[in-house]
């Protein structure tokens, strides 16, 4: 996910959701703010499009279904709810055709970014584990092959690690696999000029 601008005015769900519908970029939705979606990277691009591959062929035939970064995930929140465009997520139970958002995902993968790390390995996150539904959240590198992964468990959250191509995601939840060799098939992790030093944990 990359996030942009915040637009300070607040607005209200119906306003928003109507919005969406013409605007020409996305939004994010959050305590009635709305937060411009930024462009990413060739890697950010690639790496999402082959999650959602990789997941759409696994799944083929099975009853979840992968979606990819077009579609809104709904977070109910005590107060309004959020809206957030996940790179990824699977759904097993999902909701009525016509509508422009899901409720119930299983599973959900974001791709980070320097700019967007802090956010989806913080509050995102945060909101995230307050669907009920949800039993893993991957976060993605895009310069390199990791992937860090949160999985449900009777205590909470576990914290699991996965990195190289040879690495493969097991993700007996919704019936399938993630290896880290389709995840990161053509993208190039040859350093650019300039480019900042690696923050990750």
């Amino acid at each position: 996910m990359s996030t942009g601008a915040l637009r300070f005015d607040t607005i209200s769900v119906e306003d928003y959701l109507a919005g969406e519908e013409v605007a020409e970029v996305r939004h994010e939705y959050v305590d009635g703010r709305v937060y411009a979606m930024a462009g990413g990277t060739v890697s950010h691009a690639l790496v999402q499009a082959n999650a959602l591959a990789s997941l759409h062929t696994g799944l083929r035939g099975k009853k979840c279904r992968p979606f990819g970064s077009d579609m809104k995930v709904r977070v109910i929140t005590p107060g309004r709810p959020h809206f957030y465009y996940p790179d990824v997520s699977v759904v097993c139970d999902s909701n009525a055709n016509s509508d422009v958002f899901q409720d119930r995902p299983v599973v959900i993968v974001e791709v980070l970014s320097h700019s967007t790390r802090r956010i989806d390995d913080g509050e995102k996150r945060e909101a995230y584990f307050s669907v009920p539904t949800l039993l893993v959240y991957l976060l993605a590198e895009q310069d390199k092959a990791a992937v860090k992964v949160y999985r449900r468990t009777e205590a909470g959250f576990s914290i699991e690690a996965y990195a190289g191509l040879e690495a493969v995601i097991d993700l007996p939840e919704i019936d399938a696999q993630l290896p880290l060799a389709e995840l990161y098939q053509g993208v190039d992790f040859t350093p650019e000029p300039g480019d900042p030093e690696d923050i990750s944990s």
